[in-house]
């Protein structure tokens, strides 16, 4: 299997942007190859493609599997198993950020919500224990907005974010509107 110039350079890129992410280059570079390819690939394939050993290959579709980032399934009259990732490309950021979620944002929370139940020693725990539940206050607003968010139709996330700054606008016009005496609402004006 030949990669053409502009899947070898996607797949590259993305094993050099894996390892920043926290997985390594050859499930990276798995992964880019999978999502790019028109058809489902078996390991051989995988392994021909990129160069890398069958067992590099075996370990990196297990770890791509244990994130639910790869679909394994077989072809008719085929013993091999054929791997494809997801195609929408909405179901493949809501899939990363529920694992990385399970990874990384709960054992936090966990954590943190532990150090919160203790008793301070000392004053000097006491400021420790006052950071911390600034960290879990703003981690469990940020989870719990972003939980918000993933619940999102596609469509209006993809609303909600060409939107950017401007919602800033709508919460200033929120702040202008009062509510008077007798149950009316009158908008006051800026000067």
């Amino acid at each position: 299997m030949n990669l053409s110039p502009l899947s070898q350079d996607f797949v590259l890129h993305f094993g050099e942007m894996g390892s920043r992410w926290g997985i390594n280059r050859t499930v990276g570079q798995i992964y880019a190859l999978l999502f790019v390819s028109a058809k489902p690939l078996n390991a051989e394939e995988i392994a021909d493609a990129l160069q890398f050993s069958r067992s590099n290959v075996s370990m990196g579709l297990k770890e791509l599997e244990s994130w639910h980032l790869v679909r394994l399934q077989h072809l008719p009259n085929d013993r091999r198993e054929y791997f494809s990732a997801p195609e929408d490309v909405w179901a493949i950021f809501r899939t990363l950020a529920d694992e990385r979620r399970k990874r990384e944002i709960d054992p936090t929370l966990s954590m943190l919500r532990d150090a919160l139940l203790a008793t301070p020693a000392n004053d000097e725990d006491k400021f420790a224990q006052k950071r911390m539940t600034e960290m879990h206050n703003l981690i469990e607003m940020a989870t719990s907005w972003f939980n918000d968010v993933q619940r999102l139709e596609p469509e209006t996330l993809k609303q909600l974010m060409k939107m950017g700054t401007k919602v800033t606008k709508l919460l200033e016009m929120k702040d202008k509107i009062k509510v008077v005496a007798g149950g009316k609402t009158s908008i006051g004006v800026s000067r």
